[in-house]
């Protein structure tokens, strides 16, 4: 459902002030570089002061991949990622339960990339910095509020020395994450991040391929797994890629919700002994896990959806709008996907008031509903169903889970995150070629 608008070429003459955008992430640096595409003057605000490559590996679905190319980056998103070829469940005994094509090789007409996450934040920014010019892009500016008034939006800025400042614009636009300032301001009386007793820990690993080499593969079951995907080619030389691992236990809430940061560093001692015995003929768990140079812990988060993602002239896009469990794939995707639908909409109706309620109003529902079924764990359920039918040991699958039912499963999931194969493939494009919106000053 996170399918595009249809092609919009008729431009709308509105004010010359820029659009403002807090965050320079995946979302933010999408907008970013879409406004400008569409002939439209932005600002980034971010609140670091160097934007550095953080993070591990993500997945980046054909719908988004498709943006991107239509942005211009193809060649350079293919440098840094590996197409995804296979996509894989395989229960705790080390047997597949069930395993699908991803990309071309499934139809699309557009790839499924697997790429560390930092990577593409810096191709983003370098992007950026290109076509728009170094002073697009204001680090240590971190947006903490915001005021409306009847023609434009003022930011409310803490700058790294100290300072508070101001930054007027047509529109703000929150791509500032979880922890959105922008939403809370927007929302004062939201619950906090909603956690269900996940912990994921994450690293990344030289090793010789698995599988495919380009594969995405989930072992275990919904209270214990282990995803496992590489994030470069092998290296001519050693034969190693970089792969990417990620450690997942369920525990007891409560204690309540520990500190959701990417960057904190643990010891492999809270959760490996529970991956012990996870040596399989074509994987050693342990070994990949006790390899990593470094290993992060953080629980995984999701919040309510709410009601509404707009304030007179200030829109939440991205995580700020519809954080979401890491079950499906989707949430760097859907980031991406969000700046260019909005990017749409500023072409039909202008950058304004009007444009922020077209966008709100095709996607809030849907993305809602798919932050409630990323919380029931999206496709990851066939697992449980496996789990519960035979422990996750068998010798034959369809003795256990028959193939229709499985597919089903897979086909809702995929039709409700908007990557459908058929109707993806029969889209047009979102923002169609030398689309603009024409300004007045």
């Amino acid at each position: 459902m996170c399918s595009s608008p249809a092609v919009r070429q008729t431009a709308t003459s509105r004010s010359a002030e820029p659009v403002v955008i807090a965050g320079g992430g995946i979302a933010g640096l999408t907008m970013a570089l879409t406004c400008h595409q569409v002939g439209v003057e932005v600002i980034v605000l971010e609140s670091v002061r160097s934007i550095a490559p953080l993070g591990v590996g993500i997945n980046l679905q054909p719908n988004a991949v498709r943006e991107l190319i239509e942005l211009g980056l193809g060649e350079e998103l293919d440098a840094i990622g590996i197409e995804a070829t296979e996509w894989a469940l395989v229960a705790r005994g080390g047997n597949d339960v069930w395993s699908e094509p991803r990309g071309r090789r499934a139809g699309y007409e557009w790839p499924q990339y697997s790429v560390h996450r930092g990577e593409l934040q810096m191709l983003l920014l370098r992007a950026v910095n290109e076509r728009l010019g170094p002073g697009a892009v204001r680090t240590g500016h971190r947006v903490t509020g915001y005021r409306n008034s009847s023609d434009g939006v003022v930011a409310v800025v803490d700058t790294r020395d100290g300072a508070t400042t101001e930054v007027e614009g047509s529109v703000l636009l929150a791509a500032d994450g979880l922890h959105s300032a922008v939403r809370s301001q927007m929302h004062p009386d939201q619950p906090p991040p909603h956690w269900g007793g996940q912990i994921l820990w994450r690293g990344a690993t030289l090793g010789p391929p698995v599988r495919t080499g380009a594969s995405f593969t989930l072992i275990g079951t919904m209270e214990q797994r282990f995803v496992h995907y590489p994030i470069s080619r092998p290296d001519p030389e050693t034969g190693l890629q970089l792969q990417n691992w990620i450690a997942e236990l369920t525990v007891d809430t409560s204690e309540g919700l520990g500190a959701s940061n990417w960057n904190e560093k643990v010891n492999t001692d809270a959760f490996l002994p529970e991956f012990a015995d996870w040596t399989f003929d074509w994987i050693d768990i342990p070994s990949l896990v006790n390899d990593a140079p470094a290993v992060w812990e953080f629980p995984m988060v999701d919040r309510d959806p709410v009601e509404t993602w707009v304030d007179g002239r200030v829109c939440l896009i991205g995580d700020a709008a519809h954080v979401m469990y890491p079950v499906g794939s989707n949430g760097a995707s859907q980031a991406i996907v969000d700046a260019r639908v909005l990017g749409a909409h500023f072409i039909e109706h202008g950058v304004g008031p009007d444009a922020l309620g077209a966008f709100e109003s095709q996607l809030l529902a849907p993305m809602s509903e798919l932050v409630l079924r990323n919380r029931g764990h999206g496709p990851i359920g066939i697992l449980a169903l496996v789990d519960e039918r035979s422990g996750g040991y068998f010798d034959n699958i369809d003795d256990v889970i028959a193939h229709s039912e499985i597919d089903a499963y897979m086909s809702t999931y995929k039709a409700a995150a908007g990557f459908a194969i058929e109707s993806l493939n029969a889209a047009p494009p979102t923002i169609a070629p030398g689309s603009r919106v024409t300004v007045r000053s």
